[in-house]
């Protein structure tokens, strides 16, 4: 039978809390009855590939962009597996169904702090890369798309300018919400060191990856790839 295998990158210094959290996502996933089972694996862990992947399997890059992970180095890495022919689908990031879960989340975030939510700042923060453009490009299109639904939307990176401490900095009546797709070293340190250093006392949201209507996205998402290819 067909599987899918939801693929994220994994922390290469401690590899299993990684691997457990994409196999906990794909149990979650699988409650939503995507229409095949469905596994997780990072590419941190060794073996998880191999392990999960065969050649008629369907990968769900749990990423935020398209970029050279998913276009070269998530290849490569299903080849040296012996998955050469699986189907790589596009990666969470580009998910039509993920702005109005962003602006949902936020709106919700503003208003529990008593703000109404036009009226509200919203911090996108992102990895960004000094090597790629993708997340910088998907993170700013994700911004003009939901920016009328907030006074305004400002993005900062981890890796590249705007720093996230510079674009948090002075925000006064702002939401910070991670587009990151599992809470690892980026989301756990470098994000709220940069707020820290800046004074950001907004409400502080889960990375995007971590919200409970992301399963059955993704379960979703495997469907209609599933239902394409009969």
């Amino acid at each position: 039978m067909r599987r899918a295998v939801i693929v994220s990158h994994g922390q290469p210094g401690d590899p299993e809390p990684q691997q457990r959290a994409i196999e906990e996502l794909a149990a979650r996933v699988a409650d939503h009855d995507p229409g095949c089972p469905v596994l997780g694996a990072t590419l941190a862990m060794p073996g998880a590939l191999t392990e999960t992947c065969s050649g008629d399997s369907l990968i769900y890059p749990m990423f935020m962009a398209e970029g050279w992970f998913t276009g070269s180095e998530l290849p490569r890495r299903l080849a040296a597996a012996g998955a050469a022919n699986a189907q790589i689908m596009r990666p969470f990031g580009t998910d039509p169904a993920l702005p109005a879960l962003i602006v949902a989340k936020s709106h919700e975030a503003a208003i529990s702090a008593g703000w109404h939510p036009q009226e509200t700042t919203l911090l996108l923060t992102a990895h960004g890369s000094q090597r790629s453009q993708a997340s910088f490009h998907i993170t700013h299109a994700l911004a003009d798309l939901i920016a009328p639904r907030f006074a305004q939307v400002v993005t900062g990176f981890v890796e590249q300018q705007p720093f996230i401490a510079d674009a948090a900095r002075g925000l006064a009546r702002a939401v910070s919400l991670p587009l990151f797709a599992l809470r690892a070293e980026h989301v756990l340190d470098d994000l709220p060191a940069a707020l820290d250093q800046v004074g950001f006392t907004g409400p502080r949201l889960p990375p995007i990856g971590l919200a409970p209507e992301v399963p059955g996205l993704i379960a979703a998402a495997i469907r209609q790839e599933i239902s394409s290819l009969k």
